[in-house]
């Protein structure tokens, strides 16, 4: 059973074409980079996934249940608002900036959907987010404030955040974009261990050394379609499209 499959995904916001017809079946422990350059639309189909973004044709599917099924901006079928919400819930996702609340600590931040949304014990949330913050090696930082952590440690706890609500694929845009030279190894280490670990993940990102290493499956994007897809030795290795040949040119 994948845990995520998309049919003929189409997103167009007035007269652009955001998205023209993106087909991807993604199964439980694969981890899936997407690459590209700016404005191919590999952000905006990740946020399609976690309907951050509506569709305007195409299917949705989280574990063979069908989510979405648009077409020409028409609905076919839409799973109900409180299912949806459910399905939705086994997605985590971390994005370029890291929204943590300012106001609450370290520990606060990671605690506070369990609590309000899964309903949790705060006791039991308290326990799982210590285990978290450990697991990203910030358990020093649980009563710091976001504002006294470097962007490395906040995007660090960002990803203990999404881990709290015990998701079963994670989804990650660009996670280290905005994160000085030095700080991103730091994050992509934690990434690397979730990947290790079994977690299933699509990454939408910038390091290609990082989809090179960790990736089972690479795709790159250009122009809202996905223009070639293969292990990681195919497409850096020996890239058949001319276009992804002058992306790796440009990049490496």
């Amino acid at each position: 059973m994948s845990i995520i499959k998309t049919e003929n995904i189409g997103v167009a916001f007035g007269d652009l074409h955001v998205l023209k017809g993106v087909s991807l079946t993604v199964e439980p422990k694969e981890v899936v980079c997407i690459i590209g350059p700016s404005g191919a639309g590999k952000s905006t189909f990740l946020r399609t996934l976690n309907h951050l973004e509506k569709i305007d044709s195409g299917k949705i599917f989280v574990e063979d249940n069908l989510l979405d099924d648009y077409e020409n901006g028409k609905v076919n079928f839409k799973m109900p608002k409180k299912e949806r919400a459910k399905v939705l819930l086994e997605m985590g996702m971390v994005f370029q900036r890291f929204n943590l609340f300012p106001h609450k600590t370290v520990l606060e931040n990671v605690m506070i959907a369990p609590v309000h949304v899964k309903k949790v014990s705060r006791e039991e949330a308290k326990k799982r987010a210590m285990d978290l913050l450990a697991r990203v090696g910030l358990a020093d930082k649980a009563g710091e404030y976001p504002s006294r952590l470097s962007g490395g440690q906040q995007q660090r706890v960002a990803i203990a955040r999404a881990l709290a609500m015990e998701p079963k694929i994670m989804l990650f845009d660009e996670p280290t974009s905005a994160l000085d030279p030095e700080l991103v190894g730091e994050v992509l280490n934690v990434m690397k261990q979730l990947a290790q670990d079994g977690m299933t993940m699509i990454v939408v990102t910038h390091e290609m050394a990082f989809a090179r290493e960790v990736a089972n499956r690479v795709l790159f994007m250009e122009s809202g379609k996905i223009v070639e897809e293969g292990s990681p030795e195919q497409i850096f290795g020996a890239p058949k499209s001319e276009r992804l040949q002058q992306f790796l040119k440009s990049v490496l």
